[in-house]
Parts: C-alpha cells; structure tokens; sequence
C-alpha cells in the first residue's frame, strides 16, 4: 500500500472520529418527528424518566426551549462598544444549557466525572436529576413543565424568591414551554411513543 493511500485512510479514519452531528432535527414541533429522526433521543429521555420521574414531553420542551436540540449550543457573545468581543454570556453550553457550576455539581453528586453537556444521555440524565431536586425541595410537581423551567432558568434560589416576576418575558417563555409539553405529550401518545 502506497503513503498516499495509507495517509488518506488515517486522515478518513480520524476525521470520522472526530466529528459529531450536533444539528437540530427538523420540525421541531412535531416530537413523533422529533425521535423518529434522533431515536437517541427517545432512549436518552426515557431512561431518564424511569430513573428521574421526569416525563419525556417536559424533558424535550426544556430542550426545545434551551438549545432547540442542538447539542454544541452555546449562548451568544457580548460585545463591549458593540464591536469588541468580550466572551459569552454564561457558560451555557449543549442540548441542556447547564452552567458550569451546576454541571459540575452534577458531576460530583452523580460521580459522573465523564458526563459531557453535548451527549443527549448526559444531558437528559442532568435535566432529570435537576428537576427531581426541584421537586424534593421545593415542591414542584415533575408534570408541571411551566414551573419546572422557571426554577431551572432562574436556579431554584432565584425560583424561591420568585425573582422571575420581575421578567415578564419569562413568564410567557416558562408559559410556551408548558404549552409545548402538553402538545409534545399529546403526539408522542398519538404515535405510540409515550
């Protein structure tokens, strides 16, 4: 076998490695389309339903709203002056948008050291395990999406202190989220997938 061709197979072989489709699925108002394209996706939440208790509709709304299934994202970057690039918002990154403390507590408390925000598993069993601990201490249903995205947006201190009332474009979000889960929980019980 020539150089050439050995060199061209390890470059092949390496990039396919090396590269993850992070692209949202399309028509992503339709959860039957949603996990008929990324079946990952459906195994990803339902394990994290039967460990967490978080239903699967209230698991892809949150996602919808965070990252729209794409699972590099990352929040946009702030400019000083308009021009200067200054980092990013927050450390939001992947299909759950967890922050870097939270993920990392997360970690630790999951002695999950390898878990990566951009791996639909991961981020499934993060969302799970944070709503869960809404629910154990602050009382919120793990049905009620509306109210389970307002203390994961704004973390569950900032939820106790309701400091969400002083965002009224929150509180349409957290209302559109829960909208989304009742329609998303409608179709994946009309496809068989609930």
């Amino acid at each position: 076998m020539s150089r050439r061709l050995r060199a061209l197979i390890l470059l092949v072989f390496v990039a396919s490695c090396g590269s993850r489709d992070y692209s949202a699925p399309r028509n992503l108002d339709n959860a039957c389309s949603v996990v008929d394209q990324r079946p990952k996706y459906l195994s990803a939440m339902r394990k994290a339903e039967r460990k967490w208790g978080i239903p699967i509709a209230v698991q892809m709304a949150t996602i919808y709203q965070e990252s729209k299934f794409i699972g590099n994202a990352r929040t946009p970057h702030k400019y000083a002056l308009g021009i200067i690039p200054m980092g990013r918002q927050s450390s939001a990154y992947g299909y759950s948008q967890a922050l870097d403390a939270t993920w990392d507590e997360y970690r630790d408390q999951q002695s999950n050291g390898r878990a990566k925000r951009d791996d639909i598993d991961d981020a499934t069993d993060f969302m799970g395990w944070y709503m869960h601990e809404s629910n154990r201490r602050l009382g919120i249903a793990k049905t009620d999406a509306r109210n389970q995205y307002l203390a994961y947006h704004e973390g569950r201190t900032g939820y106790s202190r309701e400091s969400y009332n002083a965002k009224p474009w929150l509180i349409r979000v957290a209302g559109d989220v829960g909208s989304r889960a009742v329609s998303y929980d409608v179709q994946l019980r009309s496809c068989g997938r609930a």
